[in-house]
């Protein structure tokens, strides 16, 4: 393999495993200048990454980026998910108090399942697309649980509690938006 294939196969397998970007690009940095060391001094590329490039991508994967950082990130998404539904179901309505009744409560679970485990997994679809496919998943089971359970209120959700949903999510967006600011004035940088 040349360093170019083994760099686009360990790129791969992040996104897979939920690689954040700006450690990605750490990464892939890193190992872009081990793999140049190694030519330079006349070794392979399988000198650096050993015989399977994917076990060596996960393991690097599983180091840098644990399943309990990403399984946070993703629970916090879900409540900043959370957050923008009830806020906007409470502006639409007009309301200060959300009713919540069987069939809300089995969008949002799909509607979060389906995120969560699309978030943990970290595929390539587009969000449009995944939207496109939740609401494709989320609406029959919607129909079906409204005529199951009914239309009877489970409990009220107050407004204020939409903002508190929100919280959780700051730091991750912040942590974002740094490393992007970081990425855009290294990349501007001259040669």
């Amino acid at each position: 393999m040349t360093n170019e294939q083994i760099l686009a196969a360990c790129r791969s397998n992040w996104e897979y495993r939920g690689v954040d970007d700006a450690v990605m690009r750490e990464m892939l940095d890193e190992l872009s200048a081990h793999l140049e060391d190694a030519q330079a001094a006349g070794r392979s590329a399988q000198d650096v990454v050993g015989p399977d490039v994917r076990a060596f991508a996960a393991a690097w994967a599983r180091e840098r980026a644990p399943f309990a950082r990403r399984a946070v990130r993703t629970l916090a998404m879900a409540c900043y998910m959370l957050g923008w539904l009830s806020l906007l179901g409470c502006l639409v309505r007009w309301t200060t108090r959300l009713a919540v009744t069987p069939g809300h409560l089995a969008f949002v679970v799909v509607l979060g399942a389906a995120t969560v485990a699309w978030e943990l997994r970290r595929g390539e679809m587009r969000l449009h697309r995944r939207w496109l496919l939740e609401l494709a998943v989320g609406l029959p089971v919607v129909i079906l649980t409204r005529w199951l359970a009914g239309d009877g209120v489970v409990f009220t959700f107050p407004l204020w509690a939409a903002p508190v949903l929100l919280l959780p999510m700051v730091p991750f967006a912040v942590t974002d938006a740094r490393a992007g600011r970081h990425a855009v004035s290294g990349s501007t940088r001259p040669a």
